[in-house]
């Protein structure tokens, strides 16, 4: 029976870092070529889904069908202000779902298809699950999934109903920089105080985005004070820019509009990101393309000083989520005792130097920049594991929106209450009791949009909760009910019921030093208090998939799965005969002519010439099946001759080892000889007779 893993998942929107809690610690899992990364994207092609490595080594010839930064539209409404700005990073056609979601229209099996960001990101999380199990050895069912802290409810539900989809149990969805943090509070807990905790800034700049949280942390235990963020800035920015200069360059200097062509275009991008890297450790980089459009070569360089003058907008805005963060923690720069400083883009110097510049501190990287969210993930979902025993750590999330649940009036003075306010903590739960003429509902709401991302709807969820009957002679019944801000921060109603004052006889204890005889009889008290009458029945309408709509989902994407390894084991038997008719071929006039006959080496020949016409030209697009019965039909007589020759050659091995076998045995014979030879004349020697005539042995 195989092992079940808890691993994290920290999905970045260029590339995506895997961790695994196991070998008593957390490793970082590396995909089919290797890389401790991979890619975030997902290909279409005419017979497969090409996803990771294998989508980015194909993205340059397959724009139109490669769907990346999936990240950023997960969750996203279609008529969202944010998708305008998304947009012009995207190289597939985006197009409004029948849901109003965004989706991606793709060329797929020869017809256009369409997939939503929510399917999209399911298959790609199947991916990330399969190269975990296939690196393992394990079984991959649970998983801690990281999300920016600026996600909202929709886009929450819609990363826990991806991993569904792809076969994995969402054990908790949470904050990019919390898991960070954890993973800094748990790993670094020599370094950490006992009493008063350590204030530590957690600055997390990526690929698309921008997130600071100021935490507390001591030994065993981090709160989170303040989060703030800012959605578009990251590291593809930096690349656009870059990009974008060399646009204007390049139509100047060559005529060409790279505006104009999206193939163009993102080679140019691409390029554009290596050039940053570079100029993170240098002062100047080349920067050349071959046949970039209409066969022109181009070539130019830049500086980091000009790279830095092109970014200072982006620069100009560094201060904003760190003078936020410190706000809403109700801190200061001053009373920050380190920041510690993760993800890809902040090893661009000059993003460094604003930062250490904001903070009037000394920066700390003992965090490894690419890999501290996945690590964080990994030990939280194996704090959830049943069968792994961890350090105890505990941690609360900072709310970041203010929601309230409303409800009708009935007979109430108010219809709504502010539950969950904007810095609170979560996992947390309220109780509040209405008093209810019958069956009633119940909705979540943010309560001020001012602090939501604009264009994000009010509308959390709603339940109806059934099963409210007063008591009789009673209008109205009272009807707790539990409220909760769960750790993956979603907004529920965790149990309702209502409940009914009754009289109960309650035992009165002595007063503190009051003497009580031994025989005396134990003394009560009628009391009135509430008691439970009954469970509600709770109906839920979230924006989590309903069960009938996640189950057509599920199987669609098994049957993609499918097809795409029958599409990989079809093409592995292709390349097993292609290769099985050159090494047959070549093997037949050196190692196997002796054991095959001129008829048969004819017949062979023949046989190996057909196929390969075949294989070039009928069986080119051929099925798995004609494959394997193309190879067998050759390797029935193959194999008969390929028979001969070992039998042959194990004759030659055997009469080898007997040879060797009479060598050892002779040597061993000459050795013994040798030591009787040698002992002779000391076993001769005479000694001198005792008095009984015995011999004295001498040692």
């Amino acid at each position: 029976m195989s092992i079940s893993i808890p691993f994290g998942v920290d999905l970045g929107n260029n590339n995506t870092v895997i961790a695994c809690a196991r070998n008593r610690g957390i490793d970082i899992i590396v995909n089919e070529v290797s890389n401790r990364s991979t890619p975030s994207l997902v290909g279409f092609g005419l017979k497969n889904r090409s996803i990771g490595e294998a989508g980015k080594n194909q993205q340059t010839s397959n724009l139109k069908n490669t769907v990346d930064n999936l990240k950023r539209i997960l969750g996203l409404s279609y008529n969202d202000p944010d998708f305008e700005t998304e947009k012009k990073h995207f190289t597939a056609a985006l197009v409004e779902g029948k849901e109003g979601e965004v989706s991606a229209k793709v060329r797929y099996l020869g017809e256009q298809q369409e997939f939503t960001a929510l399917q999209l990101t399911a298959l790609y999380l199947n991916k990330i699950k399969q190269i975990t199990q296939k690196e393992t050895k394990g079984n991959i069912v649970d998983i801690c999934l990281s999300v920016p802290v600026w996600y909202t409810e929709v886009q929450r539900r819609a990363a826990s109903d991806a991993c569904k989809i792809a076969g994995l149990n969402p054990v908790r969805i949470v904050n990019e920089v919390t898991a960070a943090a954890v993973g800094y509070g748990v790993f670094k807990q020599n370094d950490l105080p006992e009493d008063a905790p350590k204030k530590v800034a957690f600055v997390d700049i990526g690929h698309s985005s921008y997130q600071v949280s100021i935490a507390a942390v001591k030994k065993g235990e981090l709160k989170v004070l303040g989060s703030a963020y800012d959605k578009h800035f990251g590291g593809r920015d930096f690349d656009l820019a870059i990009a974008q200069h060399f646009a204007k360059e390049f139509l100047s200097k060559y005529k060409i509009d790279i505006n104009t062509n999206p193939k163009a275009f993102y080679r140019v991008l691409t390029a554009a990101e290596k050039l940053k890297k570079v100029l993170s450790a240098n002062t100047q980089a080349p920067f050349n393309i071959e046949s970039l459009m209409n066969d022109v070569d181009v070539s130019s360089s830049l500086t980091r000083e000009e790279l830095e003058e092109m970014v200072q907008p982006l620069l100009a805005r560094v201060h904003v989520p760190i003078e936020q963060a410190l706000k809403t923690a109700g801190l200061t720069a001053a009373d920050i005792d380190s920041i510690e400083v993760i993800g890809g883009c902040t090893r661009v110097p000059s993003l460094k130097a604003k930062l250490g510049e904001l903070f009037s501190k000394p920066l700390s990287f003992t965090l490894n920049q690419d890999e501290a969210i996945a690590r964080g993930n990994a030990f939280i979902c194996a704090m959830h594991s049943p069968t792994l025993r961890v350090r105890p750590f505990k941690f609360e999330d900072y709310n970041q929106f203010s929601v309230s649940y409303f409800w009708d009036k009935q007979n109430e003075d108010e219809d709504h209450l502010e539950v969950f306010p904007r810095g609170g903590y979560y996992p947390s739960t309220k109780v509040i009791t209405l008093f209810r003429q019958g069956d009633f509902e119940i909705e979540a709401k943010y309560s001020k949009p001012s602090e939501l991302p604009k264009g994000t709807p009010l509308a959390i969820a709603k339940w109806e909760l059934k099963g409210v009957v007063p008591e009789k002679g009673e209008d109205t019944i009272a009807t707790k009910i539990k409220l909760r801000n769960d750790p993956s921060g979603f907004y529920t109603v965790e149990s309702a019921y209502t409940v009914v004052e009754k009289t109960v006889k309650e035992l009165v204890e002595p007063k503190e030093g009051e003497e009580v005889a031994e025989d005396a009889e134990p003394e009560y008290r009628e009391v009135k208090k509430l008691v439970k009458k009954n469970d509600l029945e709770i109906l839920t309408f979230s924006s989590s998939l309903a069960d009938d709509v996640r189950n057509i989902l599920i199987e669609k994407e098994n049957t993609m799965t499918m097809e795409d390894k029958l599409v990989a084991e079809t093409e592995d038997r292709k390349n097993a005969l292609e290769e099985y008719i050159y090494d047959l071929r070549g093997k037949l006039e050196a190692q196997y002519a002796d054991f095959a006959s001129e008829e048969e080496k004819t017949k062979l020949t023949g046989m190996l010439q057909k196929t390969e016409d075949w294989l070039y030209d009928d069986g080119y697009e051929s099925t798995k099946a004609k494959y394997i019965a193309r190879y067998e039909e050759l390797a029935a007589l193959g194999n008969l001759i390929r028979g001969r020759y070992l039998a042959k050659e194990e004759e030659k091995k055997q009469a080898i080892r007997e040879k060797q076998e009479a060598k050892n045995m002779a040597e061993l014979a000459a050795k013994l000889n040798a030591q009787r030879k040698g002992d002779a004349p000391a076993d001769s020697e005479s000694t001198p007779a005792t008095d009984d005539g015995d011999i004295e042995m001498t040692q």
